[in-house]
């Protein structure tokens, strides 16, 4: 049921242009560490962990253990396998833990993915422990403006192939997740936005875009001339910053709803 099947090639060009550098997720590493309150012998699972870069991420900040679910066997041959990492197959309806046995789940641009979103968060109830945290990353189609175009200082992508929002506009809403995460015993804890950043240039975005297609699910929607007409936008940007003095810098927001 995921939007994009994820075969080799898919998840090689995921981790080459989709996993955003560590360098800018520091402000993700203190919303995170804010909602998560990490201790030693934590264990966070990591549901649809792609390839990885999160789970590395979180080890790496917090000194947790962290358990690596994802159903595709390319995006799991990305992760990087530690002392710290447990990797396993599976997704949010089948997580391959005992009962009560996380302090927290983590679910990353994973739940548009998702078949049966009221399954999944019982299935996630069960594997953690009363109280735990479920934090979500996501874009949310109910946190836009009303013309349903995000707004500019929001998701990279659509900013420069705004007909991408026809995609994100099916997915989840936060309504829609809170109230089958309720049926849950869950309950709304938090909800803030959370800028990314990018070392790269938009004209490093520009040169790897044509990548951004086939490992991206919003933008495997478009149509010729929509994805052409968003690679002029992206030049015309790339002229103006080559122009700036002092280019502002690739970023997005993405929210961070917290449940528990």
């Amino acid at each position: 049921m995921a939007r994009i099947y994820y075969d080799e090639p898919t998840a090689a060009a995921f981790k080459a242009v989709r996993e955003v550098p560590r360098e800018g997720l520091w402000e993700w590493r203190e919303a995170v560490r804010h909602h998560l309150r990490p201790s030693e012998e934590m264990t966070l699972v990591d549901v649809g962990a792609g390839t990885g870069a999160f789970a590395a991420a979180f080890s790496d900040w917090f000194d947790i253990g962290v358990v690596a679910v994802e159903p595709s066997a390319a995006m799991r041959d990305q992760i990087p396998r530690t002392a710290a990492i447990q990797v396993f197959e599976g997704d949010a309806s089948a997580i391959p833990l005992p009962d009560a046995s996380a302090d927290a789940a983590w679910l990353s641009l994973v739940i548009q993915h998702i078949p049966d979103l009221a399954v999944a968060a019982q299935e996630i109830r069960r594997v953690l422990r009363p109280g735990a945290p479920v934090l979500i990353r996501q874009g949310f189609p109910d946190r836009y403006q009303p013309s349903g175009i995000l707004r500019p200082d929001s998701i990279e992508l659509v900013r420069w192939f705004p007909e991408t929002a026809r995609t994100v506009a099916t997915f989840p809403s936060i309504a829609d997740t809170c109230e089958a995460f309720a049926a849950a015993g869950f309950h709304r804890d938090a909800l803030e936005q959370v800028r990314e950043t990018h070392p790269t240039s938009l004209a490093d975005f520009l040169g790897q875009v044509d990548h951004f297609r086939h490992a991206d699910t919003t933008m495997r929607s478009l149509s010729d001339d929509e994805f052409l007409r968003g690679k002029e936008r992206l030049r015309r940007a790339v002229r103006d910053a080559e122009k700036a003095s002092h280019p502002e810098p690739r970023s997005n927001w993405l929210d961070l709803l917290v449940l528990r």
